[in-house]
């Protein structure tokens, strides 16, 4: 652009494509706004101009400030920017701006960490929706053996990993034993990306110390919530959130509903206080969720809803490999979506003989009360529902 242009920019005002900045600073607040425009529309960011829109120039000397504008777009953000700076001497001092076309690459860019949008006038984290939306324009499938770019291999927790070889029946502390990093990278814990090792989203959900710090992660988790009434219209009595790995998703999403209350029973005039639903049928249910989710979809929880006379578990993502309700329901040989999650949680104990998955399900509950769990596949909207009803003319409570 030229200056004639940048002027006619400048008595605009700021807006959607327009951002300006007084002086640099520490080039943060700038980063910012080139991620900004470069995930959204691409803009035009000029220095040395106040929000009210008067020129008042930057102090700094005009070849430094080209210098350090010039590194920051190299190295300031997750991937290297390719924009066009200009400036033109004003009497206070130079106006400089920095013209940031779209960015179109692997994924959107990040700024110190966190990804950005442009929404108004201003550069936003963008909602979990908005940045479901962003991956898919950026086309980034995030599958179970894809690489997560943040994800180093010092991020993965050494103590859960043996325990998983453990479990496995290897011998860790047997001489000689393989090189860790080899061991990880055999077992697809790891890959390497170019001349860097990164986890893949595997390993960072089975043995990650951390598995939900990466904005692509960030809702690979189950969020559970208690409901005073029949639907999501109701009022909210508890909500938690089971993160961490899956198992221990899995874990923690189970322990929150058993802990809610109790139906009082009797047998031979003996009372007996039983779960709202059974254990084995709700941790069945919650691991199927987490092994056959799509991890495509990043803006998406799985969720776990507790209603008067129903709780309902719904995972993102349509029914894997053109598997059906019917073959479901029968037992069918299943078909997973993500191998390896599905083989390690059988590992780890939390899953029994392929297939069995509903056939447990609904004998646990016929034998708790009588009824049968129901499966909802929702193609179109992308998720897949079971549905344990808490029995016939009864409520569920939630304790105080």
């Amino acid at each position: 652009m030229k200056w004639r242009d940048i002027k006619a920019r400048i008595e605009e005002g700021e807006g959607l494509r327009i951002e300006f900045k007084r002086g640099l600073g520490d080039l943060t607040a700038v980063g910012r706004a080139m991620c900004a425009f470069a995930n959204s529309k691409g803009g035009v960011i000029i220095a040395g101009v106040t929000d009210s829109a008067e020129i008042v120039g930057v102090g700094e000397d005009a070849d430094r400030v080209r210098e350090r504008l010039t590194s920051f777009l190299q190295t300031g953000l997750s991937a290297p920017v390719h924009a066009r700076l200009g400036f033109h001497e004003a009497p206070d001092g130079s106006v400089h701006w920095v013209e940031v076309p779209r960015q179109r690459g692997f994924e959107p860019l990040r700024c110190s960490g966190r990804v950005w949008v442009r929404r108004e006038r201003s550069s936003v984290e963008p909602s979990p929706s908005e940045l479901q939306e962003l991956y898919n324009t950026f086309g980034y499938i995030l599958t179970e053996e894809r690489a997560i770019q943040d994800a180093a291999p010092t991020h993965i927790d050494p103590d859960a990993f043996r325990t998983y070889l453990h479990r496995l029946g290897f011998d860790t502390t047997d001489d000689p034993q393989p090189d860790s990093t080899d061991d990880l990278r055999n077992r697809d814990v790891i890959v390497e990306i170019g001349d860097e090792l990164r986890a893949t989203l595997y390993g960072a959900l089975a043995f990650g110390k951390d598995p939900q710090r990466y904005p692509q992660t960030r809702n690979f988790r189950i969020e559970c919530v208690a409901y005073a009434g029949e639907d999501r219209a109701a009022d909210v009595l508890q909500v938690a959130n089971a993160a961490g790995r899956i198992d221990e998703q899995v874990e923690r999403a189970t322990g929150w509903l058993l802990g809610l209350g109790r139906f009082e029973s009797y047998r031979d005039l003996v009372r007996e206080d039983r779960y709202l639903l059974p254990r084995t049928a709700v941790r069945e249910a919650l691991v199927n969720a987490v092994v056959h989710r799509d991890y495509s979809i990043t803006g998406s929880k799985i969720l776990l809803e507790v209603f008067d006379r129903r709780v309902d578990i719904t995972s993102p993502g349509a029914l894997p490999n053109h598997m059906t309700v019917e073959r479901v329901r029968a037992g069918a040989n299943p078909r997973s979506r993500n191998e390896a999650m599905a083989h390690f949680m059988s590992a780890m104990g939390f899953m029994e003989q392929r297939g069995r998955g509903w056939l447990i399900m609904r004998r646990e509950m016929r034998a708790f009360n009588g009824t049968e769990p129901d499966l909802t596949h929702d193609e179109r909207n992308k998720f897949v529902k079971v549905t344990f009803h808490l029995g016939p003319g009864e409520r569920g409570g939630v304790a105080g």
